[in-house]
């Protein structure tokens, strides 16, 4: 089946959409659609998979609790280790943040 990530994109709804696309074997890839959404006051992601995120259109602002932040634009992307720590502190509030977050066993 073909597909395209940038098509048929959900309307903001007051939070992030979420697609699972793909689940086996321990890896699962979902594409995230960010209409400004951030992660809420005093939370933190704390996964026990590594996620390898990428930016296809927006932006998106990841804090970590170490205190380090990234900004992605389009075409970039990032692996987020196993539990460590990460918020989404930005996305683009006047358009669609399109992610592609891929989720695997740690290294």
């Amino acid at each position: 089946m073909i597909g395209n990530l940038l098509k048929n994109l959900p309307q903001a709804c007051g939070e992030e959409s979420i697609e699972l696309l793909l689940k086996q074997s321990g890896v699962r890839l979902e594409r995230i659609v960010s209409h400004g959404e951030t992660s809420p006051p005093g939370f933190w992601y704390d996964q026990p998979e590594d996620e390898w995120v990428l930016v296809l259109s927006g932006f998106g602002e990841i804090a970590f609790a170490d205190g380090r932040v990234v900004t992605l634009s389009p075409g970039e992307h990032l692996l987020i280790p196993a539990h460590c720590r990460h918020r989404v502190e930005k996305t683009d509030p006047t358009g669609a943040t399109v992610w592609l977050a891929l989720f695997l066993p740690p290294a």
